[in-house]
């Protein structure tokens, strides 16, 4: 079936809407970062790079990496850009963009997102690493995708709803596993795993008051004693959820990994964080190209 040309934007020059990519622009392997400069910083360990663009936000270098094509891409914040950051990609690999039809075999992409974030436990250190085997989405995207129940842990859903006495104003949580295969590929001695949220903005909805109150005060206090099944949560982000969710639903690998540059149980923040985003990244390909 051929999609409408309002569902599947495409540029006069053939790429897709938002990012400007072509099919062939893109590695299999592709890196998120939140930040377009960052871009930068992931892409100076590259042997050699073949391509560079920018559209808005969304700043894209593809390159090689110890004889490993790979991507870097910056999505901006939030998971409202996954959205379009995720189904973009899909799009381009997997529909004909001149016929615009699905195409009969699926490419599999692999998105790990290199990111920062700030823990909820008290012995989570600042300037660690740690890797989200799953993430929570308090921002409510996921809903709106059919079979979303299919990729969700509907058991740790409602045990945490209950926890936290959800105000059914809110968006209801989803909660979504990463791939066990980028798990396997990027683990390692120097990497605390964990379950993370992703707030729909940085204030308000990560527990934060300047001048507005929250409806619920005590909200992170909840969060820091919730359990499942021996599972805690350990901080927050503000993209995996949407990454997650999207590409299990897609047929992706996902995986986070984001250093630790606050706690906010100890209220503690990095005296300099880019030193160790920049030891992550490093850390991050090298594990790839093992």
């Amino acid at each position: 079936m051929k999609i409408g040309e309002s569902e599947l934007i495409i540029n006069k020059d053939g790429s897709i809407f938002h990012l400007h990519l072509l099919p062939e622009d893109i590695a299999d392997t592709i890196i998120l970062v939140g930040d377009p400069g960052r871009v930068e910083v992931v892409a100076s360990f590259f042997d050699s790079i073949e391509l560079k663009k920018q559209n808005r936000e969304f700043y894209t270098i593809t390159g090689s990496f110890r004889n490993k094509r790979i991507t870097v891409i910056s999505t901006g914040i939030g998971t409202d850009n996954i959205d379009i950051v995720v189904n973009e990609l899909d799009a381009i690999a997997n529909i004909d963009l001149k016929t615009r039809t699905k195409n009969k075999e699926h490419r599999t992409l692999n998105l790990i997102r290199i990111g920062t974030s700030g823990s909820l436990q008290a012995d989570i250190p600042v300037d660690s690493y740690l890797m989200s085997k799953r993430s929570i989405g308090f921002d409510g995207l996921l809903n709106f995708y059919a079979d979303r129940n299919s990729v969700s842990d509907l058991e740790f859903e409602e045990a945490l709803k209950k926890h936290l006495d959800w105000n059914k104003l809110l968006p209801s949580p989803y909660v979504v596993d990463a791939s066990e295969e980028l798990i396997e590929k990027l683990d390692g001695d120097n990497i605390i795993q964990g379950i993370n949220i992703s707030a729909s903005g940085f204030y308000g909805p990560q527990g934060r008051q300047l001048r507005l109150p929250i409806v619920d005060k005590d909200i992170n206090d909840k969060i820091e004693t919730f359990e499942f099944q021996g599972q805690k949560i350990t901080n927050y982000e503000m993209e995996s959820s949407a990454i997650f969710g999207l590409s299990k639903l897609l047929g992706h690998n996902a995986i986070t990994i984001c250093a630790i540059i606050a706690n906010r149980r100890k209220k503690e923040y990095s005296k300099d964080y880019k030193p160790v985003i920049k030891e992550l990244v490093k850390t991050v390909l090298e594990r790839l190209t093992d």
